[in-house]
């Protein structure tokens, strides 16, 4: 098995590309091990020192490693990891995670769809490709609500991203959005 590596906007983070599907379909984000219960791949990852969050995009898994530790060190360990769970043939996820709510009006299911299909055709492609993932999480009197994941959280140049490349875009074809807003959670 072959894993490539690519760096990403995030110099904390790295991105890993089993040559193979790994969520196929979504994503998912862990911020420790205690969320990732669910996910034997994330927990084996989480067992080497140093890792401080773990993405698991459709073909690729990205890791963020701790300040304290050396990517020099802490990439073939990530990489052993990563192959030994891939060739054990073990599950990515086991059952099926919690859905992320969504605050939404009834009456903006329109406007909703338009700016879901503008983020799913146009924005996470994009944020795919540095390693990240950016979830709708709701839409309110013009403003939305994005959660960044992966490389793009934490990322230094996420805030520019948010604001000048996705807020723009958004408020160029969706005239009712007025501002784009980051969400923690």
């Amino acid at each position: 098995m072959f894993i490539e590596t690519e760096g990403t906007p995030n110099p904390a983070t790295l991105k890993f590309l089993p040559g193979r599907d790994v969520m196929g379909a979504g994503t998912a984000d862990f911020s420790s091990a205690d969320v990732a219960q669910h996910s034997p791949l994330a927990l084996a990852l989480f067992a080497l020192p140093g890792v401080s969050r773990v993405f698991l995009g459709g073909d690729f898994v990205t890791i963020t490693k701790s300040d304290d530790s050396e990517w020099s060190a802490l990439r073939p360990q990530v990489l052993g990891a990563i192959m030994e769970h891939f060739v054990a043939d073990r599950p990515v996820i086991i059952g099926e995670g919690e859905a992320a709510l969504e605050d939404v009006s009834p009456e903006d299911a329109e406007v909703v769809a338009q700016i879901k299909e503008l983020l799913d055709t146009r924005v996470r492609p994009a944020v795919a490709s540095d390693g990240g993932d950016i979830v709708f999480r709701g839409y309110r009197n013009g403003v939305v609500s994005l959660h960044m994941q992966g490389a793009c959280s934490g990322c230094p140049s996420s805030s520019a991203t948010l604001k000048h490349g996705i807020e723009n875009m958004l408020r160029h074809y969706v005239p009712e959005v007025t501002k784009v807003e980051q969400v923690l959670a």
